[in-house]
């Protein structure tokens, strides 16, 4: 996710914090400290309230990564890579690269999560009744993380995609259905259902002068309604992938130039003329880089003369992938890796040059022709 960092690592697994992160610990903060622990424990310090609503915050988003950490070591053991967790305004989202192959996977992947909600509600319950007296911190912050978590497992469930509920009836329609795409369409119809839902049970709570918790709930609807449909769209054009390979697609053959060549030359003679955006960089016919229209867009133009290819271009390791890869992979590892192409290698010989571009091309000729319909 943009406009995060990376605070640690888990088990190979970056955990980052998104910047609407920071924004949802401190309304969560004062919301805690001003309003919350006031009501519920009255006659503390002011300072307390605001220690222990920090405190709490925190804790609840502890458990948030506790529950995004289960998906993640599950989808490990289930041989899937997970690129990171992110925590932002709305909680956390493990991003796992590659998608399920099974719906049992996606089964597995998804019930954990709300399951290790409960574990982590019933241990703060187990907690709250055991420690003496109803006034203290320590009772106060368990109360409130033995509450929230039961909540937290609630929501997650409901069948709203991509909440876990949702992704446990896709998996559910997947399977009884034998067609992945199938199943993620109606599992987004309910999603989105249960988004206009938020989003009328906000409205009301507008009209009933709860403004700041209407608005809240309303943006939550219109966050699912978005996230639903975006992934509709992603699976069905996924879909028009099926059977088509690399080396339907990619610019065979692709000209090799030397790393001795001046980046001027490669401009005027190769880039421009020849109208591609990327190249093998060869010497002895090894291959020794890939140099890319972003190299040359990231040299100032008065010192294209005195650089040579060799000097800016994208050194080994090198992102490739196999002429017959299915498309569908080859754009997955395009966006999970950054880049925007791709050296198409078989038995150690370049056979061309995937793009991003060469992909839209080749779904707009697609679309043109009536072929996605």
């Amino acid at each position: 996710m943009e406009s995060s960092f990376t605070i640690t690592r888990i088990r190979g697994i970056p955990i980052g914090v998104h910047y609407t992160w920071l924004l949802a610990l401190a309304l969560m903060s004062s919301s805690l400290a001003a309003q919350y622990f006031p009501s519920t424990h009255p006659g503390w310090p002011r300072s307390q309230y605001w220690i222990v609503g920090t405190l709490a915050a925190l804790l609840l988003f502890v458990s948030v990564l506790l529950h995004e950490l289960t998906h993640s070591f599950v989808a490990q053991a289930r041989g899937l890579k997970v690129h990171s967790i992110t925590l932002f305004i709305f909680g956390g989202v493990s991003n796992i690269q590659s998608d399920s192959e099974d719906p049992q996977d996606e089964f597995l992947v998804a019930v954990v999560g709300p399951l290790s909600s409960l574990v982590i509600a019933g241990l703060c319950w187990l907690g709250y009744q055991a420690v003496p007296g109803s006034t203290g911190p320590a009772n106060a912050l368990l109360g409130y993380l033995w509450l929230i978590n039961l909540m937290l497992a609630l929501f997650n469930i409901l069948p709203g995609f991509p909440l876990d509920g949702g992704r446990v009836l896709r998996a559910i329609l997947w399977g009884t259905s034998g067609s992945m795409v199938k199943g993620t369409r109606w599992a987004t119809y309910v999603g989105q259902a249960v988004a206009f839902g938020f989003i009328g049970w906000g409205v009301l709570q507008v009209f009933e002068r709860d403004f700041l918790n209407g608005l809240w709930i309303g943006f939550i609807g219109w966050f699912l309604n978005s996230a639903a449909e975006a992934t509709r769209r992603q699976v069905e054009a996924q879909e028009t992938f099926r059977g088509i390979t690399v080396a339907r697609v990619m610019q065979a053959n692709p000209p090799m130039v030397s790393p001795a060549l001046p980046v001027r030359e490669l401009v005027d003679e190769y880039i421009l003329r020849r109208g591609l955006r990327a190249f093998p960089v060869a010497r002895d016919g090894l291959v020794v880089g890939l140099i890319t229209l972003s190299d040359v867009k990231h040299l100032p133009v008065e010192q294209w003369d005195a650089n040579t290819v060799g000097a800016i271009m994208t050194k080994p390791p090198l992102k490739t992938v196999g002429p017959g890869a299915e498309l569908r992979k080859a754009l997955d590892l395009l966006v999970t890796e950054d880049v925007n192409q791709l050296l198409v290698v078989e038995d150690g010989a370049v056979l061309g040059v995937l793009s991003r571009g060469d992909v839209m091309r080749f779904l707009q000729m697609r679309h043109d022709l009536g072929l996605d319909r």
